[in-house]
């Protein structure tokens, strides 16, 4: 009989997890891991075998007699569905466990109409996903939501949302409920890239920040492989950091001198109106980033020197290893900005291991970081050891 570790715990959920991460492969490395006897770690491993969350696939080069069969987690047993909602836009998907998109849907959709319309819009959405995709809401392992406000993660509402009138404390996840009887997680758009993007590209980065400069400004922060909200959700709310030079902008929030007032994609399209350049968005001034048009270049690296002011300080507190700008204004002309100001204004200690980063997954980061907060909340230890009871 082996000998237990002390330092690991060995319910079946925590074999799931531990072979789920890639901590174990097979049966002998699950013994070796937990010190649990073979006939324990068997036992446990059929209960998970039954329920199509385990599967064997294969074996491993043997060293001497049979080889082992390798288990896996079965990412096709469920599907999980997951939205990103912009202020005028959102896009949906039904995803299986490993992240990977089985339907897809995006379109119009204004968040200024409150939660009860949108929600529901979002709902008929991913009916018709399911069903183009094949998939019952019996599959359905849950839904990920991420929003363009702050959110409570742990009570599933946004709170003084400043750009979602109507939003503000509006039980969406017991809406989403009623309709698909399944967990429902909210959590703010940039918090979702943050983990969509450093899962995919840099996952053994222990310190991960993700900067989102589109209609507001926000920010992701990954610590460990794990969203970092603060008390309460407020963490990464950048967008409302008063800076100097600001004069009277006036930000969404209802405050003057907010980051976001004067750097946000919103803003560069102001200032671009003023100029005689038609821009009422974020998105039109990323367009006119694109054409090259040279008053929208001009001012994107303008608002990237801003932002980078705020970011000298973030950069010095978190000491990340990548720093990743993301949103309307992730260009080269906005990087540049922030390049050039960041590195003035911190130590070469805080930034000799970093990297600034233009977002690698585009309009799916927010997707991904979504299905992954899901599959980590539902195949948790403590989840699967209650549904298992």
């Amino acid at each position: 009989m082996g000998q237990i570790r002390a330092d690991v715990t060995t319910s079946s959920g925590h074999l799931l997890e531990f072979v789920r991460t890639g901590r174990a492969r097979t049966r002998g490395e699950l013994q070796e891991l937990t010190g649990l006897s073979r006939s324990t770690v068997g036992l446990r491993l059929d209960s998970l075998v039954r329920r199509g969350w385990l599967r064997e696939a294969g074996s491993t080069t043997s060293t001497g007699g049979r080889p082992p069969v390798v288990l896996q987690f079965d990412e096709s047993h469920a599907v999980v569905l997951a939205a990103d909602l912009d202020t005028r836009h959102a896009r949906a998907a039904v995803m299986d466990l490993g992240g990977r998109v089985l339907q897809e849907t995006s379109g119009e959709l204004v968040i200024a109409e409150g939660p009860v319309p949108v929600i529901d819009t979002l709902a008929s959405w991913f009916t018709s996903l399911l069903d183009a995709a094949g998939r019952s809401l019996d599959e359905v392992a849950g839904i990920g939501l991420s929003v363009p406000g702050p959110a409570e993660f742990e009570a599933g509402v946004v709170v003084r949302p400043p750009i979602m009138p109507g939003w503000d404390e509006y039980p969406i996840r017991q809406h989403l409920r009623r309709i698909f009887d399944v967990p429902v997680l909210v959590d703010n758009d940039a918090n979702a890239m943050a983990l969509g993007e450093q899962s995919a590209g840099y996952p053994d980065c222990p310190a991960f920040v993700l900067v989102k400069v589109s209609t507001g400004i926000g920010a992701g922060v990954v610590i460990g492989n794990r969203v970092f909200r603060g008390i309460d959700g407020g963490a990464g709310d950048i967008g409302h950091i008063r800076v100097r030079d600001a004069g009277d902008a006036k930000c969404q929030c209802g405050s003057v001198g907010c980051l976001a007032a004067v750097a946000s994609g919103g803003a560069v399209a102001a200032a671009l109106t003023e100029l005689g350049v038609n821009a009422r968005s974020g998105a039109d001034v990323r367009e006119l980033l694109r054409a090259g048009q040279p008053d929208a270049l001009r001012l994107a690296r303008e608002a990237g020197r801003r932002v980078g002011e705020v970011l000298a300080t973030v950069v010095s507190v978190i000491n990340p290893g990548v720093l990743m700008i993301a949103g309307d204004l992730a260009d080269t002309d906005f990087i540049t900005g922030v390049n050039e100001v960041l590195y003035q204004l911190t130590l070469p200690r805080a930034t000799r291991h970093l990297k600034v980063v233009p977002a690698q997954l585009a309009d799916q980061a927010a997707l991904q970081g979504m299905a992954r907060l899901v599959v980590d909340e539902v195949y948790s230890p403590a989840a699967v050891d209650a549904r298992l009871l």
